[in-house]
């Protein structure tokens, strides 16, 4: 033995590491910052290196898209069902336990964003430009869940499809309109010029301009599920029962 301090060993590159760099970097940077070479950089390794995990730019974003939902997964695979079962098995439920159920669907939904709200915009878009069979998998099985947990509360297919859809815009809408951008100048300690209200002409947006502080303030949870409640009652008692 020669006595010389051994180099560490790098940790092998693969697709999940590549994609977890590039959701550090977009987390702390924003999107504009997101590029191969940024990734590249995080990771320590040179720009070619990446593409035997992911081939373009695009190929990155949906990846991120991914990421995020296989993290919404892993928080719903671990929750368990009002009535003790893991969602969507288990027997039929009924009111209380399935508004319960979807609570909890958009409360992880709603978190993940949260926890990585540069990246919202890409979840509500990116899907959206493909169709169903060449989404990732880990998109279309929190689909298969909620579809899943309405059949077995007792809705038939067209019930079902009814609540699903309307499920999946109100929440979907919801998280993007709360984590939208609203800040003008970070360092601006004074409310409206921070939030660039003073761009607004007085006599166009007086709405806009007077309601703007309250509109930059999050929602959060209690009123994503607020209307939620409200949209499955208006749904009516022979579409959620």
């Amino acid at each position: 033995m020669s006595g010389e301090p051994s180099t560490p060993r790098r940790e092998r590159l693969t697709r999940e590491r590549v994609l977890r760099a590039a959701l550090t970097v977009a987390d702390a940077e924003g999107l504009a910052a997101l590029s191969m070479r940024r990734v590249a950089v995080e990771l320590g390794v040179e720009t070619m290196a990446l593409y035997r995990y992911t081939v373009s730019k695009d190929d990155l974003l949906d990846g991120l898209v991914e990421t995020l939902f296989l993290e919404v997964e892993e928080r719903l695979s671990s929750a368990l069902h009002p009535m003790g079962t893991v969602v969507p098995e288990g027997p039929p439920v009924g009111l209380p336990d399935l508004r319960d159920a979807l609570h909890g669907i958009a409360r992880e939904l709603y978190r993940v964003a949260v926890a990585h709200p540069n990246i919202i915009s890409l979840c509500a878009s990116r899907p959206l430009t493909v169709p169903l069979a060449r989404r990732p998998q880990a998109v279309l099985r929190v689909h298969e869940r909620l579809l899943a947990l309405l059949r077995a509360a007792g809705l038939d297919e067209r019930a079902a499809l009814r609540v699903y859809r309307a499920f999946i815009s109100w929440v979907l809408g919801y998280i993007v309109i709360d984590l939208r951008a609203v800040v003008d100048d970070p360092d601006e300690p004074d409310p409206a010029f921070r939030l660039g209200l003073h761009r607004l002409p007085a006599r166009d947006f007086p709405m806009l301009r007077a309601y703007g502080p309250a509109l930059a303030e999050r929602g959060g949870e209690e009123e994503l599920t607020a209307g939620l409640d409200a949209l499955l009652a208006s749904l009516g008692s022979d579409t959620v029962r």
